[in-house]
């Protein structure tokens, strides 16, 4: 038990250092650049922190495991705008430009959608793997046709030199790999863990693997948000859900089609919809997500928590 808690703690360490370095390079690489700071969090940040889901997922699929693999991305979608936006906006009320309300969100809440409807026949083919990825496609080609940002010319004081552009791209990297080992280390203790008490397999995926492969998430947006990036803390978020279910879900329908358990259609699914809707409704109403609303998002994690289990 005290060898668990220790590598527990090495990769909530490395989470936290790791999304320090990938905040500060891609924040400083969107400056350099003129990029939106949005675009770098829906793509290269949100694209990173979402590679443990990815790795847990796909692994989960091929073992048979199919209630880790889909319950990791039902549960880290929640997770990601309940715990981690709800968080980051205690720390530092979140902005959402008009921009992302009026695009970005509604692509989120409509790939939400069609994810849900292509399992309504319990299945993830290998047809449905191909319209996810297609997906992705369509949303990577909008992030790179708008993603300069015209009114950051950046002026003559920003430091564009080779040795700084490597810096940030060292930054990147490095906390990627942070990101993804501190991620590893800490669900495969909290699966044991929770193997350990008879939780099952659907019930772990929601909950402690979700929880633990949603942590860079987590920590990247709540460092982004205490540091003024709001673009970069909601951009990982959005960024995250959508490559959890266009990526991860489309490369496990792709490579290993996987049975779909159908009491998730109960509680699981509609309850991702409604927290998506929640966002969209909060930011279009607001501008963006307060103290008071990331209360009540993370009052709606502990809710959906309990009720998966309970169900």
């Amino acid at each position: 038990m005290t060898l668990s808690i220790l590598i527990l703690l090495a990769g909530l360490a490395l989470l936290y250092y790791g999304s320090s370095l990938l905040v500060e390079g891609a924040a400083s690489t969107a400056i350099m650049f003129a990029v939106r700071p949005v675009i770098v969090g829906l793509t290269v940040v949100s694209l990173a922190t979402s590679a443990p889901e990815l790795l847990v997922s796909l692994v989960a699929a091929v073992k048979g495991s199919e209630g880790i693999s889909l319950g990791n991305i039902l549960g880290s979608n929640v997770i990601n705008i309940a715990l981690v936006l709800g968080a980051s906006a205690l720390i530092k009320p979140v902005s959402v430009s008009q921009r992302v309300t009026r695009i970005e969100l509604p692509y989120m809440i409509v790939i939400s959608i069609i994810f849900w409807v292509l399992c309504l026949d319990n299945q993830i083919s290998r047809i449905d793997g191909i319209i996810l990825i297609s997906l992705l496609a369509l949303f990577l080609g909008y992030g790179l046709a708008t993603a300069s940002d015209k009114s950051a010319s950046g002026g003559s004081n920003i430091d564009r030199t080779p040795l700084k552009i490597l810096k940030n791209i060292a930054y990147v990297i490095a906390g990627i790999v942070m990101l993804a080992y501190g991620a590893n280390f800490v669900v495969k203790e909290a699966i044991e863990m929770a193997q350990n008490i008879g939780l099952s397999q659907t019930f772990i995926g929601i909950s402690v693997v979700a929880l633990g492969t949603s942590l860079p998430e987590l920590a990247t947006s709540v460092v982004a948000a205490s540091r003024g990036e709001s673009d970069i803390s909601v951009g990982n978020v959005v960024g995250s859900n959508l490559f959890n279910i266009c990526l991860v879900m489309g490369v496990v329908g792709m490579f290993n089609p996987m049975v779909v358990e159908p009491s998730l259609h109960k509680f699981e699914f509609p309850f991702m919809l409604f927290i998506c809707l929640a966002l969209g409704g909060t930011a279009w109403l607001k501008g963006g997500v307060g103290k008071r609303s990331g209360s009540l998002f993370i009052a709606l994690f502990f809710v959906f928590i309990i009720l998966s289990y309970l169900k």
